[in-house]
C-alpha cells in the first residue's frame, strides 16, 4: 500500500477500507514536517465513536511497541476487520528520531506528561510534543473506545514485564480494563498511582475508554517476550471486542493462571536514592520479598571505603521494577516493591 503524506485534516478515519498515512505535523526548527506513521482499517461494522487505537513510541527510546505495530500492519487483512482499528507505531516522531524519552532535539517535553489544559493551543504549550497531544485529542479520541499504549522501561527501569492500568471508581470500566490487560499474558499486572499530571492513559480513562498500558522491555533493546505479549494484547482486544474476525487463545501467564496483580500506589512502594551512586540489584524483578529485606545496594565510589547503602523493602511484596542503568542520580526511584492484591 502507498503511504500518503497528509495534514491531520486530510485523514480519512471513517470510510470503509485500509489507508496508510504519514501524518504531517509542522516542524519547529526547519522548513518541513514531523511525519507520524498511521494505518487505519475500517470494516463494515464500524460505529461512530467506537474502535481501537494502539500507540507505540509515546517515549522515543522504547521499541517493543513500534515493532509490535509494524508487524501487525503487515499481518492484518482488511477483509478480517469488522470495526475500526488505528495503529500508530511511532506516536512521538521527534523523540523517536533522537532515541530519547523526551523530544530532546525539539522542545524537551515528555509526551506522557503533555496531555494538559491548553496543549497545542496555548502559545506557551505549542511545541511539537504538545501538538501531538492536541492531534490525539482532536482526531483519535472521538473515534475509539479502546486505547492501548505500548510502553517499555527505556533507560529508566527494568520491569517484571507487565500490562498496567490505574485504579478507577467506575467498577464496570475497571473490570473491562483488567480483563483486557490480562489478555496480554504478562507475568504481572501493574496497578499504579494516578496523580501524575498529563498522562495519556489518565485522559483516556477520564473519557471512559478501555485503557491499558504496558512495560514490555527495557534498556533500549527489543525483548522478544515483550513483542509476543504486545502482539497478543492488541489482537485479543480487537477480536474480543468484535473489531476483528478470528479466534484467540490465552497465552503464557494468562493461560496458566499465574498472573500477579501488583499495586504501587503508595510512597512505601518506592525506594529512593538518597545520594547519587551506582545501584547493585540483589534480586531479580518478579521476586517476592519481605518487609525489612535488603533488595539492592547503592554504592558511593567517591567514598569507596564506606559500606554501601542498603535498599530495604518497606513492605511484603514483589520487586516490580529496578533501576536499569547502574549510575543513578540522587532522588531516583531505584527499586519498586509492589503489594500483591489478588
Amino acid at each position: 500500500m502507498e503511504r500518503v503524506i497528509v495534514r491531520p485534516d486530510g485523514l480519512d478515519l471513517d470510510s470503509h477500507g485500509r489507508r496508510d498515512y504519514w501524518v504531517a505535523l509542522e516542524h519547529d526548527s526547519i522548513w518541513g514536517d514531523h511525519l507520524m506513521p498511521l494505518t487505519v482499517y475500517v470494516g463494515p461494522e464500524a460505529k461512530d465513536g467506537q474502535g481501537l487505537v494502539s500507540f507505540g513510541s509515546n517515549h522515543g527510546n522504547e521499541y517493543e511497541g513500534p515493532v509490535v505495530l509494524k508487524h501487525l500492519i503487515r499481518d492484518i487483512d482488511i477483509r478480517d476487520v469488522r470495526g475500526r482499528m488505528i495503529l500508530i507505531p511511532v506516536l512521538n516522531p521527534a523523540a523517536f528520531l533522537s532515541g530519547t524519552r523526551e523530544s530532546q532535539a525539539e522542545d524537551g517535553v515528555n509526551l506522557n506528561r503533555a496531555f494538559v489544559d491548553g496543549a497545542g493551543t496555548n502559545p506557551a504549550l505549542a511545541g511539537i510534543t504538545h501538538r501531538v497531544a492536541a492531534f490525539v485529542r482532536e482526531y483519535i479520541w472521538p473515534r475509539v473506545h479502546i486505547v492501548l499504549d505500548l510502553h517499555s522501561g527505556g533507560d529508566v527501569a527494568r520491569f517484571s514485564i507487565c500490562s498496567n492500568f490505574h485504579p478507577l471508581e467506575d467498577e464496570e470500566l475497571s473490570a473491562k480494563i483488567e480483563e483486557t490487560a490480562r489478555w496480554y499474558g504478562t507475568p504481572s499486572l501493574m496497578v499504579y498511582q494516578n496523580v501524575t499530571p498529563g498522562l495519556l492513559p489518565s485522559e483516556a480513562e477520564r473519557l471512559g475508554k478501555i485503557t491499558v498500558g504496558t512495560e514490555l522491555g527495557w534498556g533500549r533493546s527489543i525483548n522478544p517476550e515483550g513483542v509476543r505479549y504486545g502482539r497478543q494484547g492488541v489482537l485479543a482486544a480487537a477480536i474480543n471486542n468484535d473489531l476483528l474476525h478470528g479466534e484467540i487463545e490465552p497465552i503464557a501467564h494468562h493461560k496458566a493462571g499465574t498472573q500477579r496483580k501488583l499495586e504501587m500506589v503508595s510512597r512505601e512502594c518506592f525506594i529512593c536514592a538518597p545520594f547519587a551512586g551506582h545501584y547493585e540489584p540483589l534480586v531479580e524483578c518478579g521476586t517476592e520479598v519481605k518487609q525489612g529485606q535488603t533488595v539492592g545496594l547503592l554504592h558511593d565510589f567517591d567514598r569507596i571505603d564506606l559500606e554501601p547503602y542498603p535498599c530495604v523493602a518497606a513492605l511484603d511484596g514483589v520487586v516490580l521494577a529496578q533501576a536499569w542503568v547502574a549510575p543513578v542520580p540522587k532522588g531516583q526511584h531505584i527499586v519498586v516493591v509492589a503489594r500483591q492484591i489478588d
